[in-house]
């Protein structure tokens, strides 16, 4: 199985995983806010990495997730893309106004075109997965972040 996981400023490509630590949970401890309008996957992604040690708060819309953000404080940040109302480009340009500009913004997506990519990296995201993202793979973006900081290829 190939990892989903691209940086932003490529273009959409499946990579292979590099690192043979992969597979590790992320730190114990690291606030994550998991964002998306379908409530199964964003429960299960949050209880995933609740069960990793990781500290997680959940939000089902934009509006909910902005409100969270602002008293969560993240550190990190899974985002749905396609949200009805705001979408997961806007709520992620108004977690970096607010104050993210730390943050790690994955986002998480159906879309794995080039013209979505682009609008994507243009929100300001550090990463995208396609849907389904397997736990490893988050789990190793996760670890990257911890480790180095936000993956930005500015």
């Amino acid at each position: 199985m190939s990892d989903t996981r691209a940086p932003i400023d490529a273009a959409p490509l499946a990579l292979q995983p590099t690192d043979p630590g992969h597979e590790l949970p992320p730190p114990p401890g690291l606030r994550i806010l998991c964002v998306d309008d379908n409530v199964d996957a964003a429960d299960s992604l949050g209880t995933l990495l609740g069960i990793v040690g990781c500290e997680v708060a959940v939000a089902h819309g934009a509006e909910e997730a902005l409100a969270r953000a602002e008293e969560f404080r993240p550190r990190a940040c899974v985002l749905d893309i396609t949200m009805p109302g705001m979408d997961g480009c806007e709520l992620a340009r108004r977690i970096r106004a607010g104050g993210g500009a730390d943050v790690l913004l994955i986002a998480l997506t159906a879309l794995g075109d080039y013209n979505s990519i682009e609008r994507i990296a243009d929100a300001g995201f550090d990463l995208y997965f396609t849907k389904p993202v397997a736990a490893r793979d988050l789990y190793a973006a996760l670890n990257d972040f911890a480790a180095r900081g936000r993956p930005r290829n500015d």
